[in-house]
């Protein structure tokens, strides 16, 4: 499953459930993990293609280098996490408390599954060029967005740039995973991340 997959909660149908990855994804997969761990001016391609065992000219063949592989693993992202926010909300019309909910167990579980991915959101999104860049930005504002419709209809009378603050809040919250040690079991973090969220999204503002 790609990253982008991941964060639609989707393997693209059963056809996708049987098919394995390519190796254009194993190698940004690679890539992904080498950027978080080491910052991507730290990565060379030599590097990546060591990690892969790929030699250089075939590494091309899939990327015409580091910046097309950042913008590869960012952009589905995304977008995955949009789609995937107006499902949730979407699923709860008329009833925000359940629509919040839904929202939080989506993003934990995008958050755990994806703590490369979220490193590289936090650190190296201004290496991308303009275009890329501003693509994502958009496609985070109107994530955000989904949120502040969410909380302004479970808080009535708050303004929307207050309920912003509440979601950015929650983001930094459950996007902690890239920074939590291996000592609490996964299922156990989830649990966590979910009801801390949930309180402080569901507490009184005034």
């Amino acid at each position: 499953m790609t990253v982008g997959q991941q964060a639609r909660g989707t393997t693209g149908g059963a056809a996708g459930a049987g098919r394995r990855r390519s190796r254009r994804d194993e190698i940004l997969e690679i890539a992904v993990g080498l950027f978080a761990a080491r910052g991507y001016h730290g990565v060379s391609m030599d590097d990546i293609g060591a990690a892969a065992g790929v030699t250089g000219p075939a590494l091309y063949h899939h990327f015409a280098g580091k910046e097309a592989m950042l913008v590869a693993a960012l952009i589905p992202v995304s977008e995955g996490l949009l789609d995937g926010g107006r499902e949730r909300a979407a699923g709860h019309p008329d009833d925000p408390r359940a629509a919040l909910e839904s929202l939080i167990d989506f993003h934990v579980d995008f958050a755990l599954a994806n703590p490369a991915v979220i490193a590289l959101h936090l650190h190296e999104l201004d290496r991308l060029p303009d275009e890329p860049r501003r693509r994502i930005r958009r496609l985070q504002r109107l994530y955000v967005e989904e949120w502040v419709t969410v909380l302004t209809g479970l808080h009535p009378g708050m303004p929307a740039g207050e309920a912003r603050v509440l979601a950015h809040a929650a983001f930094g919250l459950m996007n902690s995973t890239p920074f939590l040690g291996g000592e609490v079991e996964r299922r156990r973090r989830a649990t966590l991340l979910r009801s801390a969220t949930l309180a402080a999204l569901l507490a009184e503002t005034a």
